[in-house]
């Protein structure tokens, strides 16, 4: 059981509650220098040090929603509940890829009220009788993956990893400090700056009545 001390995280609370879609993915973080300063202080084998992050975003603002930052070795899975619990809106639709493909993940979607859109892993088996991941299961092993991905609306999910490469490309891929509490913090900094350049670059939509 990994101790949650293990990863640290913030959630964004830009704009309002009436959405109904989160999109989840994650990326790795390389911690620039780490390897420079082990070299110095202790003379050890270069090494590079990876942080990982995860996102959910919101697909009709594009902004980041929830976002984790945690070690490399963190399955995508286990952050899940983090990013998930405190949100305080409805939710339809949770789509992630297969990395979230668990009965854990599944539970937690629905507990949420939401349907998950996460692609079964290769050669899955069916769960018990009336699960909504059956109907994915099937139509993979009839139709095939890219069938269900198109039927299913999986194609939205690119939407979080455009908001990967933009947050990618705003701090180069790379974090600069060396504590691990600052390190959470300078990753958290971007987050809230894309969700700000968002409220200038991109029309709010209001739901429908």
């Amino acid at each position: 059981m990994l101790l949650l001390s293990s990863w640290l995280s913030a959630f964004v609370t830009y704009g309002s509650y009436w959405r109904t879609e989160n999109q989840h993915d994650s990326t790795g973080l390389k911690v620039f220098g780490e390897g420079e300063w082990k070299v110095r202080k202790h003379g050890a084998e270069k090494r590079r040090v990876w942080r990982k992050l995860h996102l959910a975003v919101d697909p009709v603002t594009h902004d980041i929603v929830a976002a984790e930052v945690s070690l490399e070795n963190v399955h995508d899975a286990e952050v899940l509940p983090t990013l998930l619990n405190p949100l305080r809106h409805k939710l339809g639709r949770v789509y992630a890829d297969g990395a979230y493909d668990s009965k854990t993940s599944h539970q937690l979607i629905a507990h949420k009220g939401a349907r998950a859109c996460i692609p079964p892993r290769k050669n899955a088996g069916l769960w018990k009788k009336g699960h909504q991941r059956n109907e994915a299961v099937l139509v993979m092993r009839k139709e095939g993956l890219a069938h269900w991905k198109k039927i299913s609306g999986y194609h939205r999910r690119s939407l979080v990893e455009t908001a990967m490469s933009r947050f990618k490309q705003l701090m180069a891929g790379k974090i600069t400090l060396r504590k691990y509490n600052g390190q959470v913090g300078e990753v958290m900094a971007y987050v809230s700056a894309i969700n700000k350049l968002n409220t200038l670059g991109i029309p709010v939509r209001m739901p429908r009545v």
